[in-house]
């Protein structure tokens, strides 16, 4: 196979996305992001009226949208999800698992339903909607990308409460290079981003809740969405062919080393 100097392209064109927690923060960026780079995107989230809003927003900036409403926490209702993505845009080649939600208490005052919501869209969506993603892809004999959205939580807890939402998104991390494994020989990569503090609706409760943490950080500063731009368009683009498996780490610092 022969490759252009530099092998660099982000053409998306002619694929198809479905992002996750598109609704708002990184998810809404992302997509935004991957439409630009000629990609027909499935929206999804559970919130109609924002993902109305982001489809205007992405065809008139010239791409193709469709929203899919959906609670990732109903594992029933993801294949059906992916179903409505399909049939609207073709088959989706690139998955984007970004929704999730913190727990933002310590482990033993969490009630069991708040561990069982947290576990269930932080693993057990991401989980469902690789799979069934992947056995259409297979089906098709077409090759697709699949991006995890962990978090620098994965390799760094304080201990400050939040230790359900480390441990998911080391979960997370693991279910990347597992799938990657098994998924290689149909041409799937599986990879994933730990992103630092960066902000979005997630970060604003959070920072309402203990202050301004970005003085604790090497360069002060709440990332900004428009840093993980390159990295998503890196790991679903012909550029990371030989990439599976992997997952970066952006986080400007932040983590512990």
């Amino acid at each position: 196979m022969s490759y252009p100097l530099p092998n660099i392209s982000t053409d998306l064109s002619g694929q198809t996305a479905f992002v996750t927690g598109a609704s708002s923060g990184l998810g809404n960026r992302f997509a935004r992001v991957l439409a630009a780079a000629g990609a027909k995107v499935a929206i999804a989230a559970r919130r109609a009226d924002r993902l109305e809003a982001l489809a205007g927003e992405i065809r008139a900036a010239g791409g193709e949208a469709f929203p899919v409403e959906v609670d990732v926490s109903d594992d029933a209702a993801l294949p059906d999800a992916v179903a409505r993505a399909e049939a609207a845009l073709g088959l989706v080649t690139i998955l984007v698992n970004n929704a999730g939600i913190p727990d933002a208490q310590r482990a033993t005052k969490m009630p069991p339903e708040l561990i069982n919501r947290v576990l269930d869209v932080n693993v057990r969506a991401p989980f469902v909607l690789s799979c069934e993603v992947a056995r259409r892809l297979m089906a098709a004999k077409r090759p697709g990308r699949v991006v995890n959205i962990a978090s620098i939580a994965a390799f760094d807890y304080s201990g400050g409460g939040a230790a359900l939402y480390s441990v998911s998104k080391a979960a997370v991390v693991r279910m990347t290079e597992a799938l990657a494994v098994e998924w290689s020989g149909f041409n799937i990569n599986v990879n994933a981003i730990a992103p630092g503090a960066f902000a979005s609706e997630m970060m604003d409760g959070m920072l309402q809740r203990v202050g301004d943490i970005s003085q604790h950080f090497p360069r002060k500063r709440i990332g900004d969405p428009a840093q993980l731009d390159s990295t998503l368009l890196y790991l679903v683009s012909p550029a990371s062919d030989a990439v599976t498996g992997t997952c970066i780490k952006v986080d400007d610092g932040q983590g512990r080393r």
